[in-house]
C-alpha cells in the first residue's frame, strides 16, 4: 500500500497533459516530429527516463518521432580522462584526428546506445544510427573566419574535421519509421572524402527535420527559450522576428545558431520549431499536447 503522505510525481502536468491531449493528437498523426536532445538536457537518470517515456508515448498515440542528440559535456569528460587537450573557436569544438575518434566512440556509442536503451525500458522499439549509416546523412568541411586581432586582417579559421550536412538521403529513415521504429540519431556524418566527420546536432536536427519535412523540430536545450532583453520568455516569434532580435542584440551567442537552425529548418518545410527547456519534466508533452505549450515557437510567417 502507498503512503499517502507521499506525493506523485509529476501528477498535476500529466494530469493537464491527459486533458488537453486528445485534440491535439489528432493533429500530429502519422506526421514526423524530430527532437533535438541536447547534452545539457539530457540531465540525471530520473529526467532521461521522463524523456524516454515522452518518446514512447508519442509513437504510441501515432506521432513518428526521431531522435538527434547530442553530447558535448560527455565528450568532454571523456577528452579530459584521456589527456585530450580540447579548444573551441566560433561555438564549435576544434576537431582533431584524435578527438574526432573520440566525439564518434561517445555520441555513436555509449550516448546513442543508453538512449536506446531508455526508450527500450520504458516499453518502445528503438534503433540506434548515425549519419555514415546508410550514408544517410552527407557532410561538408566547415569554414568559418575571424578576424586577427593583432593584424586586423579576417583569416579563415581551421575547426578540423568539423562538418555540416551537405545532403541527407532520407531512405533509411523512412525504413525505420515504416517499421515502427523510434530512430535515434548520433550527429556523426561522412564526407564525400569518406572522412569522419562532427556536426553540431542542433544543425543535424535542423537538416534532418528539412529533409523529413517534419511537423515541428523541437530543440531541448538548457533554457527557458529565446528571452527578450528583460529576460522574459517570448512565446511565439516569425523569422522576421528572429533577424530583427539578433540584429538589435537581444538574441545573442550560442541561442544565434539554434535561430539560424531554426530559419534553415522552416525554409526547407518544417511547419513550426520550438526552443525548450529540457530540464523541464515532460517538456515534449507538454509542448505537443496541451493549450499553451513550452518555450519559444518560430513559424514562417
Amino acid at each position: 500500500m502507498s503512503d499517502p503522505s507521499m506525493p506523485l510525481p509529476d501528477v498535476h502536468v500529466q494530469a493537464e497533459v491527459l486533458v488537453q491531449a486528445l485534440p491535439h493528437m489528432q493533429r500530429y498523426d502519422q506526421q514526423v516530429v524530430v527532437i533535438k536532445y541536447g547534452g545539457h538536457a539530457m540531465g540525471d537518470r530520473a529526467a532521461a527516463e521522463d524523456f524516454a517515456e515522452d518518446v514512447v508515448l508519442l509513437e504510441q498515440s501515432g506521432i513518428k518521432p526521431i531522435i538527434v542528440h547530442g553530447g558535448g559535456p560527455q565528450i568532454g569528460k571523456m577528452l579530459e580522462k584521456l589527456g585530450i587537450k580540447s579548444e573551441f573557436k566560433g561555438g564549435l569544438r576544434v576537431t582533431d584526428e584524435a578527438t574526432v575518434e573520440v566525439v564518434e566512440m561517445v555520441l555513436a556509442g555509449s550516448i546513442n546506445k543508453q538512449i536506446v536503451g531508455w526508450i527500450g525500458a520504458e516499453g518502445g522499439k528503438a534503433v540506434g544510427l548515425s549519419g555514415k549509416d546508410g550514408n544517410m546523412v552527407t557532410a561538408r568541411k566547415v569554414t568559418r573566419t575571424a578576424v586577427d586581432p593583432d593584424s586586423n586582417i579576417e583569416k579563415v579559421v581551421d575547426l578540423g574535421f568539423v562538418g555540416e550536412p551537405e545532403h541527407v538521403n532520407r531512405a533509411v529513415l523512412d525504413q525505420v519509421l515504416q517499421a515502427e521504429l523510434i530512430p535515434v540519431l548520433a550527429p556523426v556524418a561522412t564526407g564525400n572524402d569518406g572522412q569522419t566527420y562532427n556536426v553540431n546536432a542542433d544543425t543535424f536536427a535542423g537538416a534532418i527535420a528539412g529533409a523529413m519535412t517534419a511537423k515541428r523540430l523541437l530543440l531541448l536545450t538548457d533554457v527557458p527559450g529565446v528571452l527578450d532583453k528583460n529576460k522574459n520568455l517570448i512565446p511565439d516569434m516569425t523569422i522576421d522576428d528572429c533577424r530583427r532580435l539578433i540584429a538589435d542584440g537581444t538574441i545573442t551567442d550560442g541561442m544565434i545558431p539554434k535561430i539560424e537552425t531554426c530559419i534553415y529548418a522552416l525554409e526547407r518545410g518544417v511547419e513550426a520549431v520550438v526552443i525548450l527547456d529540457g530540464k523541464v519534466p515532460h517538456a515534449v508533452l507538454l509542448e505537443l499536447f496541451t493549450d499553451h505549450g513550452a518555450g519559444t515557437m518560430i513559424r514562417r510567417g
